[in-house]
């Protein structure tokens, strides 16, 4: 209980902490932010339930005003922007990843990881950012879409990236990788 408990908080601060990397800018002028590698290593190396409950306590920060975000953000008034929903699907995002990991048959858990976390952490992430920003800016589900867009090859790169650190994770502490935990 105890160990899962300090597991959930250090996530969240990893979580927290990827919001302080200054966000790489595309070409386009589209920012690019480290959070959603933190969401998709939540899932990967705790789980579904421990993974989400990590995202859960960071978006509690957010609503208690603390500038955990990207940008210095936080605060009652990011609910009702249009990444509200990016926002709030990192907590489904998290936990798919996690479950996906953990059904996954494979030696592999990098690989594992990086498919779960194209699944979860961009796969369902967009989704629930694109209905977000459809009620938020009044846009077809199309138009929200093609907003998001640009943001597809930074997040597969940090799939990537978190297929690799759970890799990491696996061969030097084997023991932290709940997610394929029995």
């Amino acid at each position: 209980m105890e160990r899962n408990f300090t597991l959930v908080i250090l996530f969240a601060a990893l979580i927290c902490a990827l919001g302080f990397v200054p966000p790489v800018t595309l070409v386009s002028g589209v920012p690019i932010s480290a959070q959603s590698l933190g969401v998709m290593l939540a899932g990967a190396v705790l789980g579904a339930s421990r993974g989400a409950l990590a995202v859960v306590v960071v978006i509690g920060l957010v609503a208690l005003g603390l500038p955990v975000l990207a940008g210095w953000r936080g605060g009652l008034g990011v609910f009702a922007g249009p990444t509200v929903g990016f926002l709030l699907g990192w907590i489904p995002a998290a936990w798919v990843t996690g479950a996906v990991v953990s059904r996954l048959n494979t030696r592999y858990v990098g690989i594992a990881a990086g498919i779960a976390s194209v699944i979860g952490g961009i796969g369902v992430l967009y989704l629930c950012g694109t209905i977000g920003m459809m009620i938020v800016l009044k846009k077809t589900f199309a138009e929200a879409l093609l907003l998001s867009l640009p943001f597809i090859p930074g997040d597969l790169i940090k799939a990537v990236v978190a297929g690799w650190i759970t890799t990491m994770i696996a061969r030097y502490r084997p023991g932290a990788l709940l997610s394929r935990a029995g």
